[in-house]
């Protein structure tokens, strides 16, 4: 018996993405609202409890509103909004950050899909504070990179379209008053008691991202050279399927010396390098935006929760 799907705002850049992931697959049967009922309250809520796997690819409040048409207590959701990814009452979606994370999804009926800034963050700093490398109070600051395909749909008409101005040619720094909407997540789940200071920056390509985590080693809990922190993030993430620790950085890592955003474009993968000294430390992660950043991730977590292969339909 199929598994019944409706995306609930599937004209967005992830809900379009994610019904694309879906096309070459003969286990789900896709509910399909018509074009003019789109906003109908009335017909989103029947095809919401029709499904057995609802994903929200909706703005923050109206995600809220979707789950408040649930009445068919067996109807799981899976949010790609920010509106709920620190709400305790959710599972958070990423099943790499440890056994219990995975559990939790696979028996869930609520999984907020991590954002994308936010699981690049997240998968640098949340093992080297489980593991007692960052104190919780530790400074952090974040630098990342995005194509423009994470600005949605407005964003990527202006960039491709005829009027597109000259500064769109150029990096484009953004979220300057440090109110980012990934910014309590990225908090919430490392178990930090300060938000850190993130510095976004989208470029004219379409997609993929580089976080970057900058570590003065002086001031860790536990003073630690580039050799320990790349062994504890190996440890952590053996295993897994989509996140890979690189080796350390060397001539075969990056051999022209350069860290591109891209590379992992139309994936669901993430790579983790470690670079810098016994000073200071450079952390990065390197994933789709669209990806692991958010349809990927959420496919993946639909998968866990089917309780099939996790990479079924992402490779």
């Amino acid at each position: 018996m199929k598994t019944k799907i409706f995306i609930d705002g599937k004209e967005g850049t992830t809900g379009l993405q994610i019904f694309e992931r879906f096309e070459k697959r003969d286990d789900l049967e896709i509910l399909l609202i018509d074009e003019d009922k789109r906003k109908d309250t009335s017909e989103r809520a029947r095809l919401i409890n029709e499904s057995d796997i609802t994903f929200l690819c909706l703005p923050d409040a109206a995600a809220k509103e979707a789950v408040g048409l649930v009445t068919n207590d067996k109807v799981r959701i899976i949010d790609a909004s920010t509106a709920h990814r620190t709400d305790p009452k959710w599972d958070y979606g990423f099943p790499e950050l440890s056994a219990s994370h995975r559990e939790a999804i696979r028996n869930s009926k609520r999984v907020a899909n991590p954002g994308c800034y936010a699981s690049g963050f997240i998968s640098l700093v949340y093992p080297l504070v489980k593991a007692g490398i960052l104190g919780e109070d530790y400074p952090l600051t974040a630098h990342a990179v995005s194509g423009y395909s994470g600005g949605g749909k407005k964003m990527i008409a202006a960039v491709e379209g005829e009027n597109k101005t000259r500064e769109m040619f150029s990096p484009r720094q953004y979220a300057l008053t440090q109110a980012h909407k990934h910014l309590p997540e990225m908090q919430t789940v490392c178990g930090l008691k300060y938000k850190p200071m993130f510095n976004p920056i989208v470029d004219d390509y379409y997609a993929g991202m580089v976080v970057s985590v900058p570590l003065i080693t002086r001031a860790l809990a536990k003073k630690c050279t580039p050799a320990d922190i790349h062994e504890i993030l190996s440890e952590h993430y053996q295993g897994q399927h989509f996140v890979k620790v690189m080796e350390l950085f060397g001539t075969d890592t990056l051999p022209d010396g350069f860290l591109a955003a891209n590379t992992l474009e139309g994936t669901n993968d993430m790579q983790l390098f470690v670079f810098g000294n016994d000073e200071q430390i450079l952390l990065c992660s390197r994933l789709d935006n669209l990806g692991k950043g958010a349809s990927g991730a959420a496919v993946q977590n639909m998968n866990i929760m089917l309780g099939i292969s996790e990479a079924e339909g992402l490779e």
